[in-house]
């Protein structure tokens, strides 16, 4: 491939290589040379101009393929333009006499048609030069036009559009020409050619007057001929020319209306001829006979759908404000257009019919407008909706009948209010709280006008209103629960009008369904209020007749919406919603019998709906109270449900007597029957599966059904990737919800609310705007097959054999149109049963199940519908997957291998090629590995069939399949399927979307399967790399979205692979221009890859993206299209494009991506959008931080108010560049330009929201890279090194201006994120200094836009959650210091006062509109506030009690003027909480008791008080937990530290008479009060008992096991709060008094070290250690003091502290131990050099470091609690020895280790510490001993010479000694021997330390001292263990030594003859009894130690 790359194609390369390869080799040249010439030197292109052109103009009679001659025609027409034009006219006319020659055969086409695309090429290129040859060029095209074939007439017309693009107005002499040959064309057989003529026309349009004049009513019924019969493609194209010319028609270019003065088309006889196409339809009103009765004389649906595109195209045209000029005439128009009797025949055409009205009103006005826009367009739809109402109240109040249409205007009315209403609802919702206006203007009355429509006579409108009114619900909140009242009031009053009962219900259900939207809910009591009204209906229904119906229906769908409330509201009715759900149905067979023959039809009816409705409320339960599903509550479910099965087989024999209309009833019986069946467990109703399964293959059967009715589920059940078969990629497309109603299966695309009342209050499907649920009809049978799988798998094999059979014998016997829908249905339903039977994983059955389900599917494999085909393919690979045998498998494969070897028909090809593909996709590569080779080789054969694209498209989807599946397995045949792709991307005609589509789904799995290997550079892996980038390549030069979007997968795939290998210079700037594209696909594939490769490099991705800004404006104003209409890239807007989209600006892809946030709704794609954002603003936005502020900052800024954006002059850049061609079309811009000059739209709240994120991000980012950003003296200076430094704290005005725009805008949402900025600016930037004011802060000056920025947080009508968001503000605020005077703090202190108040008021005593845990969060939020201003004032105060009181002097006042005057009083922020306290403390210790209370283990919850704690409500326990969680801590540290401060001599009863204003029952915060005691009856120590209880429980619980998501934050205010505690005396006594008390929070505190490392919790954990023991000394102190006074014997007053007579400590009980323990743990994991386990472990490597300054403070900490434990002991010496010896010999070398050299040296000092070191060495404990010559060999081997020699040269020689005497007095106890080992090590050591020349020396010490530790035989065999021990020690390092040091140890032997031989003598002893000794020989155990548990165990 390499050799493809030179200016001249290679001719010799070419020559050598195959036949095969060379149209790839050619192809690569040619994308060399388009990337080269461009760049390229304009002489050396002149230079090789003759040869070049030579070489190219040769390829185009050497027959080249579609993308070939694509881009040979780009080069040709690129090098003349670049280098000379002299031969041009030769080219164009060796072209002209190709297009002219006669042969008409196929190996001449593509010869032909690479002419015809080169003549295209030049005029696009060169225009105007070629002029002259024009005239004779466009004949000699439209000449050959008429006898080309499809793919000729394509060609062609895209050629003929060139050429008018490039001539412009110039070639106004062909227009007619062109005109009248191309329109014919319009409706002809081939898709592509239609489209290709559209895209003609369409330019045609911008210079051909007559078009949008004289012939504007000829383009329209055109192009409503064009739809019929379209796709989807070409439904697109068409109505972006028909909504184009109608547009230019409405508003033409001034040039061309000066030019020729032009009738301009009115506005009404524009919508005219479009409604003609919405209501007529195709071909006018003079269709044959037959043809009207076939079609019944409907509008063709096509037509419809393509008319209504074609209305988007046209309005976004005109652009947003030509929509907000006009929307009233629109509106009006597009609501007539549904009451017109044509659009609504029957009553699926009407939804249809909606559906588009509702799609034109969306995309536009939901688009095009900004948010002032759409407020005002909403009080449009208002007053249309109360236009309609009053005419509706007219006619319905007109009793005397004189109005005769009235019936039908009703029914007209009601499909318009539904439109209306869902518009209005979706304006509100995507509005969000910004529609608050339309809400607060009294004038508008949006909520009298949509309540009064709940009384309109139809019911679907009546539901359109309940919808809307959960929209507005859900966007403004605060609303809901006034609605609740008002509509069940009003139901109240109206309970006699049947409207008012129906209206009013579904209203009520739909807010409840909304509920669970609203975080804040609805107050608990509104449960109770709709359960009475819903049983006040169901008891009165049989009351009145004429209300029987809506009332029972209207009660039961409240008790279903109720349940939507979930299970905290449920629990509470559930005993009576099971009475109800019991009384509902009969109680035993017998009634069920003697019901039969009693009552009439509307008695049955009533019935029939009742039982619907309970059935459905219980499903509603099922599904949205899972947690109280227990056996017993399924149980009592399982009576009625088992009776409504019973009932089924009873209601065709009371149909027969009653009449057919009970048949709606009866499904709709069935349909909530089989529903709730879904949801149960099948094993609760295994009993009745023989009747159920009766029904419901009787259901999708069809067989008591005479319509033709087919399931819905068929797609969704199907694989997702086989949406290319089956076309269901609509789904994914802008125009999904009109499309949908041009699938093929019953009543597709067609749900609507009144289809099932029910869903007015289920979760909305996702990705739906408004629920639809399908006709009763489809539903019931998509019901039943979806329970048919779920019941299938617990079938037995006789029955299942039974139904499949059964399914066979259905199809044989349907015939036509009937078997498609039987067939279709079975299949869901068999397809429906194997996934069950995967999903359970149990397999189908025996050989006769098997065969009989096989038999069923081969049938399908060979049927015409190609969807059933696809189904019965995926029914094939999951029959595999579940039956997984081999055998099975093989048979299957085999099957078709044989069928397709001889099968020659499409139908039977493409079904078995895919049921190969399914196979291997369910059973995996390994399963279906041996039929890998037939597979693939087959398909490969199958993939090269020519003739029939659609035999391509099945085997190649197929072949995607297997490469998938068979991963690595397929390595081997990568290469020939690579060269298949290749091969067929450069022949098949581009108009063959579907096998491009499928080509690029095989390249993406070949990428795949080859993976990471794509990085080697082996000869064969560089092939696979360069052919796929080549076809990658291809297909993304393809004109077909869909295959656009699998090139950039492919090309994502790669770039994750080999990201070398991708040129992201090319690819970044083609997935931006795909940004704009008009297909939902390809964006969100470009959005998908963008968001790859940001993650990696995001910083090349930005600058590609600018590059094609700059280009972009190269290009725009060399006027290659200069006319706005352009057929560009389309997208929503044209405009849009133009301006924002391929035009980058300077705000880069950021700003492009922003802006597309505003426009987008798919979920995906904005997700997509916001992690590729994400992964940019981590790694730019700290370099480019102003461009990031700025970005962010102007979405923000962006008021809704459109008129602040400046409009960019248009007209003049191009008026100058193009001086030299005066053309006068130029000099005008079009009369709608201005607008398109304007931005979008501005900034929705949802896009400012991320703004406001993204700006905390920013600011975290900035903490994590530099100080810098944090300190404006350094910023400055830095700034002034270099200017391109850009640091945070240079932005702060920007930052606080931002958070302010967010804190205070309507959206609430936005307020929340503009808090949480505000915060963590306040946080971050509180303590930056202000360098030109020494002693003030850089946030002083901003303290009135906190102030203002707070103050809208606290007004009454705020919600919950942004009051606590501002409390958390406001203490951030007050406590940061910032503020120094008090009346500036005052402000912000007076909103939390205000609060304070309203928290004292208890409970139930605000109007409540959410849920009381609302109430919760907002009062403990402010509890927290206050608690948090509370610490911060006390720790101010103690910090200047500690200072020393400076006098101000008066000499240098200069300097003083700051530091002094401004300088607060110590108590300043004190004296502001003082006033509070009373209260506060009182509520604090309250919330602190609420909170003990829920932190108590479930078991526990009897003991709950049963009405709730003081702030919070028993109902909403769960979610008021959470917000208990969030503040407790603060308020435990400010009680710890009010306690505290009181001294515990606050008592409750000065503040009982305070309480009662805080509750109606007088609460009182101490914890277990006595239920018969009132709170004053407490004496105070009680009281303080308790509150210590109180708080240590607290703290203890919360330490035990902090989850390890809990912020740090908390974790410190506890221990702070401990510390504080216990800086007072009566807490101190409390916890010596008790010392499990300390024991346990010490062990406590013990796990807390484990498992939390920060150091600064360590630090407070020592802090708290401290005041344990401290306290414990003191109260040990005072007990000893008392015994002295009280004088008696002085030997009992010793024996007081730890240990007592026997000296023992008792871990668990004692607190020394743990103590000790607990330091321990912070030594070593400090230094871990001291634990004897850690250094001995092996993985343990021995460095020693300098401590870091935080460790250093640690471990003196630690020190100094260790030197204080000795006092806490008793002084019980006769068994154990003093601990404080070894801890402080522990101390003094910890101090020795981390001193600095100046102390060490201090005579003193040395000697004090050589006394203690030699004391022990003398000690009579071996314990003392062993612990003393560890702690030495530590200091001897101190890397600082100076601290270890004076220690060696004193107490070496004393360690000598000690060991030399071992040999006279042997070890008798294991710690004994401990100290001797102990011993040696330190002798060995200092071997190791000495020099070489004292080596012998050293030795002569070492070796006869062990030698003399050895035993001889005899007394071996009679010494002790520990003898026997010591014995084997000093062996072990005999031979250890020997060889390490050989010439001294030689030495030292021959010194002394019988040191050598008594060694000898051990050696021998010692390898004879070997074996024995392993057995024997334990390991040194150390573990019998006196009775004080002292051990290592601490390390």
């Amino acid at each position: 491939m390499e050799l493809a790359h030179s200016l001249l194609l290679n001719e010799e390369a070419l020559a050598q290589i195959t036949e095969a390869k060379r149209p790839v080799f050619i192809f690569e040249w040619l994308r060399f040379l388009d990337k080269v010439l461009v760049a390229a030197n304009k002489t050396d292109v002149k230079e090789k101009q003759k040869k070049l052109v030579e070489q190219l103009t040769g390829l185009i009679s050497s027959s080249p393929g579609p993308p070939t001659r694509k881009l040979l025609a780009k080069n040709l027409a690129a090098l003349y333009s670049i280098g000379d034009t002299f031969t041009v006219f030769q080219t164009l006319d060796k072209c002209n006499d190709i297009i002219r020659n006669k042969d008409d055969t196929a190996a001449y086409l593509p010869t032909k048609l690479a002419a015809v695309a080169c003549v295209g090429a030049f005029y696009e290129k060169m225009g105007r030069m070629l002029g002259s040859a024009f005239p004779e060029t466009v004949n000699n095209l439209l000449k050959s036009l008429k006898s080309a074939e499809s793919q000729g007439r394509s060609e062609i017309l895209m050629s003929l559009q060139k050429v008018l693009n490039g001539l412009g107005g110039a070639a106004a002499s062909s227009h007619r020409d062109i005109y009248k040959n191309a329109r014919s064309l319009l409706t002809d057989r081939s898709m592509a050619v239609r489209c290709a003529v559209a895209k003609c026309l369409l330019e045609l349009q911008n210079e051909a007057v007559f078009m949008w004049t004289a012939e504007l009513e000829n383009i329209a019924t055109l192009c409503f001929k064009a739809l019929e019969n379209s796709n989807y493609g070409v439904r697109v194209a068409v109505s972006k020319l028909l909504g184009t010319v109608m547009a230019t028609a409405l508003m033409p270019k001034q040039a061309t209306v000066m030019r020729q003065n032009v009738k301009r088309a009115t506005f009404d006889e524009v919508l005219e001829l479009m409604a003609t196409g919405f209501l007529r339809g195709g071909s006018g009103f003079l269709k044959s006979g037959g043809e009207m009765l076939k079609v019944g004389g409907s509008v063709n649906r096509e037509v419809r759908v393509g008319v209504t595109q074609a209305y988007v195209v046209f309005v976004t045209t005109l652009g947003g404000q030509w929509l907000e000029r006009s929307f009233a005439t629109f509106l009006s128009h597009v609501l007539d257009l549904v009451s017109h009797p044509r659009a609504t025949q029957t009553h699926v055409e009407a939804v249809y019919s909606r559906r588009c009205v509702s799609f034109i009103l969306r995309a536009t006005v939901g688009s095009l407008l900004g948010e002032k826009a759409q407020i005002a367009a909403a009080k449009e739809i208002c007053q249309a909706i109360g236009k309609q109402m009053k005419a509706v109240e007219a006619v319905v109040n007109d009793t005397s009948g004189e109005n005769k249409s009235g019936a039908a205007d009703i029914a007209a009315s009601q499909h318009v209010m539904v439109c209306a209403l869902q518009e209005l609802g979706s304006l509100v919702q995507s509005l969000n709280a910004t529609a608050s206006p339309l809400i607060q203007e009294a004038s508008i009355g949006l909520l009298e006008i949509v309540t009064s429509v709940l009384l309109h006579p139809s019911m679907a409108a009546r539901l359109a209103a309940a919808w809307c009114l959960r929209c507005v619900a859900v966007a403004l909140p605060f609303q809901l629960t006034p609605f609740l009242d008002r509509c069940a009031e009003r139901l109240n009053n109206l309970k006699t009008s049947p409207e008012a009962v129906s209206g009013y219900s579904f209203a009520m259900a739909a807010l409840l369904g909304g509920v669970h939207q609203c975080p804040l809910g609805i107050p608990h009591a509104k449960g109770k209020m709709v359960v009475s009204i819903a049983e006040d209906l169901l008891r009165t229904a049989a009351q009145n007749s004429r209300l029987s119906l809506q009332r029972t229906q209207a009660g039961w769908l409240l008790l279903g919406a109720l349940m939507t409330l979930g299970p905290s509201v449920v629990r509470y009715h559930l005993p009576k919603m099971l009475l109800l759900w019991r009384n509902v149905f009969p109680r035993s067979l017998k009634e069920l019998e003697a019901e039969k023959a009693r009552g009439d039809s509307f008695t049955w009816q009533v019935t029939l709906e009742g039982r619907a409705g309970a059935l459905c409320a219980m499903r509603s339960f099922v599904a949205h109270c899972p947690e109280l599903l227990t056996e017993d509550v399924i149980r009592k479910l399982m009576t009625p449900i088992e009776c409504a099965m019973t009932m089924m087989s009873h209601i065709p024999s009371v149909i027969k007597a009653h009449g057919a209309h009970l048949k709606a009833s009866a499904a709709m019986v069935r349909l909530r029957l089989y529903d709730i069946l879904a949801l149960l467990p099948p094993k609760t109703y295994e009993g009745s599966f023989n009747a159920l399964l009766r029904e419901l293959v009787a259901e999708f059967t069809l067989t008591d059904n005479s319509a033709n009715t087919t399931t819905s589920l068929l797609r969704s059940l199907c694989h997702y990737d086989d949406s290319v078969l089956l076309g269901s990629w609509l789904q994914e497309t802008d125009h999904k919800s009109i499309e949908d109603q041009l699938q093929p299966n019953s009543a597709s695309g067609s749900g609507a609310l009144e289809h099932d009342p029910s869903s007015i209050y289920l979760r909305i499907p996702a990705g739906e705007a408004v629920p639809g649920p399908l006709p009763l009809g489809v539903s019931v049978i998509d019901a039943s097959v979806a329970l048919f799988g779920v019941v299938f798998p617990h079938v037995s094999y006789k029955h299942r054999l039974q139904m499949l059979d059964h399914f066979a014998e259905c199809v044989k016997q349907a015939k036509g149109v009937r078997q498609q829908a039987v067939q279709l249905n079975i299949f869901t339903a068999v397809l429906s049963a194997l996934k069950g039977l995967a999903e359970n994983k149990s397999t189908l059955g025996p050989e006769e199940v098997r065969k009989s389900a096989l038999t069923l599917v081969m049938g399908a494999l060979d049927n015409p519908n190609p969807i059933l085909r696809c189904a019965a393919g995926e029914a094939l690979g999951r029959m595999a997957q579940v039956v997984g045998e081999a055998t099975f498998i093989a048979r299957m494969a085999q099957y078709s291998f044989d069928k397709l070897k001889s099968a020659r028909d499409v139908v039977s090809r493409t079904g078995h090629s895919l049921a190969l593909g399914c196979l291997h996709r369910y059973v995996g590569g390994i399963g279906s590995g041996q039929h890998l080779k037939t597979s693939v080789s087959i398909l490969l054969a199958l993939a090269q069939d020519g003739t029939s694209p659609e035999v391509q498209t099945w085997s190649l989807h197929s072949l995607a399949l297997i490469v998938d599946s068979s991963g690595p397995m397929y390595r081997g045949y990568v290469e020939p399927t690579l060269s298949l792709v290749l091969t067929l991307l450069l022949t098949v005609p581009p108009s063959h979307t579907e096998v491009h589509q499928c080509l690029g789904r095989c390249l993406g799995a070949i990428i795949t399967t080859v993976g990471p290997e794509l990085q080697g550079n082996g000869a064969t892996i560089s092939t696979i790399r360069s052919s796929c980038l080549v076809g990658c390549a291809i297909t993304q030069d393809h004109s077909d979205s869909l295959v656009q979007a699998a090139a950039i997968s492919c090309l994502q795939q790669l770039h994750m692979f080999a990201p070398r290998h991708v040129n992201l210079s090319s690819l970044v700037p083609s997935l931006c221009v795909h940004l704009c594209s008009s297909h939902l696909l390809l964006r969100r594939a470009a959005v998908a890859c963008l968001r790859q490769l940001a993650q990696r490099e995001a910083a090349e991705v930005c600058e590609y993206a600018m590059s094609l800004a700059k280009n972009a404006g190269d290009k725009e104003s060399s006027g290659a299209n200069v006319n706005p209409f352009s057929p560009g890239v389309s997208s929503r807007s044209d405009i849009h494009c133009r301006h924002q989209g391929v035009n980058i600006t300077e705000t880069g892809l950021e700003g492009l991506l922003f802006g597309m946030l505003d426009r987008e709704t798919d979920r995906k794609l904005c997700s997509d959008i916001h992690d590729t954002l994400g992964h940019m603003l981590s790694s730019l936005a700290v370099e480019k931080l102003s461009h990031w502020l700025m970005l962010c900052k102007d979405v923000l800024a962006a008021s809704s108010d459109m008129s602040t954006a400046t409009p960019l002059s248009s007209g003049k850049d191009e008026e100058s560049e193009k001086k030299d061609e005066m053309d006068d079309d130029t000099m005008f811009t079009t009369l709608g330009e201005e607008d398109k000059s304007k931005p979008f739209v501005a900034p929705r709240w949802a896009t400012r929201v991320f703004a406001a994120d993204c700006l905390c991000r920013i600011i975290n980012l900035c903490e994590n890279a530099d100080q810098a950003h944090f300190d404006l003296a350094m910023a400055r200076s830095a700034k002034l090194r270099n200017p391109t430094n850009d640091l945070l704290v240079l932005h702060l005005s920007d930052l606080i201006r931002m958070a302010f725009m967010a804190a205070t805008d309507h959206s609430n949402q936005l307020r929340m994120a503009g808090l949480q900025a505000l915060e963590d600016i306040i946080k971050k930037f509180a303590s930056v200094p202000e360098p030109e004011f020494p002693g003030h802060v850089i946030l002083e000056q901003y303290q009135a836009n906190v102030g203002a920025a707070l103050r809208p947080a606290f007004s009454q009508d705020t919600p919950s959650d942004i009051i606590a968001k501002a409390c958390q503000v406001c203490s951030a605020w007050i406590g940061s210091g910032v503020v120094s005077d008090l009346n500036d703090l005052r402000r912000v202190h007076n909103l939390l006062v205000s609060s304070l108040d309203k928290v004292q008021a208890g409970k139930g005593s605000s109007s409540q509109l959410y849920r009381e845990s609302a109430t919760t969060m907002e009062k403990l939020a402010v509890l927290k506030a206050w608690a948090e201003v509370y610490v911060v004032a006390m720790n101010i105060k103690k910090e200047a009690e500690s200072k020393p009181k400076r006098t101000i002097k008066n000499t240098d006042d200069d300097e003083d003027d700051y530091g002094t005057i401004d300088e607060l009083p110590p108590d300043s922020l004190i004296t502001l909480v003082q006033p509070e306290l009373p209260t506060l403390s009182r509520l604090w210790l309250a919330a602190l008791k609420d909170y003990a209370l829920l932190t108590l283990p479930a078991e526990f919850a009897s003991q709950l008080p049963p009405d709730g704690g003081a702030f919070y409500t028993p109902e909403t326990i769960d979610t008021a937990r959470l917000h208990y969680r969030n503040s407790w801590a603060p308020i435990l540290h400010a009680v710890a530290l009010w306690l505290n401060s009181t001294g515990f001599t606050c008592s409750e009863s000065t503040e009982a008479a305070t309480i009662s204003g805080l509750q109606k029952r007088s609460t009182s915060a101490s914890l277990n009060q006595a239920s018969g005691t009132t709170a004053c009856a407490k004496s105070l120590p009680e009281i303080n008992k308790d509150r210590m209880h109180l708080i240590l429980g607290v703290s203890i619980q919360f330490l035990c096991s902090p989850r390890p998501e809990e912020p740090v934050e908390h974790v410190t205010a506890c221990l702070q709060a401990l510390h504080t505690l216990l800086d007072s005396p009566y807490a101190r006594i409390h916890i010596a008094e008790d010392q499990l008390i300390g024991v346990e929070l010490l062990s406590v505190l013990h796990r807390l070290l484990l498992t939390w490392n920060p150091s600064s919790v360590q630090l407070l954990v020592t802090g708290v250690v401290q005041q344990i023991v401290r306290a414990a000394q003191d109260y040990l102190q005072e007990k000893r003091n008392t015994l002295n006074e009280d004088d008696m014997e002085k030997e009992s007053c010793a024996i007081l502290g730890e240990g007592g007579d026997s000296g023992g400590l008792v871990p668990g009980k004692s607190l020394v131990f743990a103590t000790m323990e607990l330091l321990m743990f912070i030594l070593v994991r400090h230094m871990p050099h001291l634990s004897t386990k850690m250094s001995d472990s092996p993985s343990h490597v021995a460095v020693k470091t300098r401590l870091s300054e935080e460790s250093a403070r640690l471990v003196a900490a630690t020190v100094t609690i260790l030197s204080d434990l000795p006092s806490l002991c008793s002084p019980a010496e006769d068994s154990m020895p003093p601990p404080d010896e070894v801890s402080m010999l522990t101390a003094i070398a910890l101090f020795l280790w981390s001193a600095s050299s100046e102390i060490i040296g201090v005579q003193s000092l040395q000697n004090g510490c050589m006394n203690r070191f030699k004391n022990a060495l003398n000690s009579c404990d071996p314990w003392v001993q062993a612990k003393c010559y560890q702690l030495l060999l530590s200091v001897f081997q101190h890397s600082n010479r100076a601290l270890s020699t004076p220690y060696i040269h004193s107490l070496a020689p004393i360690v000598v000694e000690k060991l030399k005497a071992v040999e006279r007095n042997r070890p008798a106890s294991n710690t004994e021997l401990l100290a001797v080992q102990e011993g040696i090590k330190v002798l060995e050591t200092l071997v190791a330390l000495g020099e070489e020349q004292n080596r012998v020396q050293l030795l002569a010490l070492l070796v006869p001292t062990l030698i003399s530790y050895l035993l001889d035989e005899n007394s071996f065999a009679s010494a002790n263990a520990a003898s026997k021990d010591l014995h084997e020690f000093a062996l072990q390092n005999l031979m250890h030594i020997g060889p390490l040091y050989p010439h001294a140890f030689k030495t030292v032997m021959g010194a002394a003859p019988e040191l050598k031989v008594r060694l000898e003598t051990a050696v021998r002893a010692s390898q004879a009894s070997k074996a024995k000794a392993a057995a024997r020989q334990p390991a040194p155990a150390i573990h019998s130690a006196p009775t004080i548990k002292l051990k290592t165990s601490f390390f």
